[in-house]
């Protein structure tokens, strides 16, 4: 089991909802009230900058006693190190751990949140709390050093989870794609997230949070390939 307190989303909007909208609620009830400073690590966004996604971060936390301070290559330890928590964006996957490799920043957070910081992701950012990135959706638009992530969790994520059949597509649907990571990873699970759901990590308890079921896909060598409805408020604590 673990210690670690940590809640990851799907996404930052659910349906037409704002900007965290729906996140920063969820988050607050998690955090609680007391000031708390937040590392807030923007390496995932590729047509924003730094600085303006900074800026929708703050204006959706407004008037939380949260202060926000943006993690750049020339401040990245300092801010980390000094962090309560540790909260990573959404964007492109491979980007993100891309410049946590470059910036050798990726040992930094583990420890850190392994310590007692908590950790909040949503998109790439929950992507990247698992053993690797394999899992994601994103293209790989650059190339990381190593698919290996921050294995705070010892399963696979895939948020914006979505398997619905779309009419006239002849590619893999989003199942068949998991499924094929599955088979080539066995004992590996992968925990699916659809929009507006969550997984959150607290005194040894994970459960899955939101308004629609999940998806579990699981293999083992010597069985077939399984895969079940994960349930809103489920215990998922077998996984850790």
């Amino acid at each position: 089991m673990s210690s670690n307190r940590i809640l990851v989303f799907s996404s930052s909007r659910e349906g037409e909802s704002g900007f965290l909208e729906t996140v920063v609620p969820v988050i607050h009830s998690f955090l609680g009230a007391q000031p708390l400073k937040i590392a807030f690590i923007p390496f995932a966004a590729v047509e924003k900058t730094g600085d303006g996604y900074l800026s929708m971060v703050n204006a959706a936390f407004e008037g939380l006693a949260y202060s926000i301070e943006l993690v750049v290559p020339s401040n990245a330890k300092s801010i980390i190190e000094q962090a309560d928590v540790i909260m990573t964006g959404g964007g492109n996957t491979f980007k993100l751990l891309h410049d946590i490799y470059q910036y050798k920043l990726l040992d930094l957070i583990r420890d850190k949140v392994n310590s007692g910081a908590v950790y909040i992701g949503w998109s790439a950012g929950a992507n990247i709390a698992g053993p690797t990135i394999g899992t994601t959706n994103d293209m790989p638009i650059v190339e990381p050093h190593s698919f290996n992530s921050l294995g705070l969790f010892p399963f696979q994520l895939n948020p914006h989870y979505f398997n619905k059949p779309i009419e006239g597509f002849n590619g893999e649907s989003r199942d068949q794609r998991l499924m094929e990571f599955s088979k080539m990873n066995p004992g590996l699970p992968i925990v699916c997230l659809p929009e507006g759901t969550a997984l959150q990590l607290e005194n040894n308890l994970l459960t899955f949070i939101g308004k629609t079921a999940g998806s579990l896909f699981y293999f083992e060598n010597d069985e077939a390939p399984s895969q079940r409805l994960i349930k809103v408020g489920e215990d998922l604590s077998f996984l850790m």
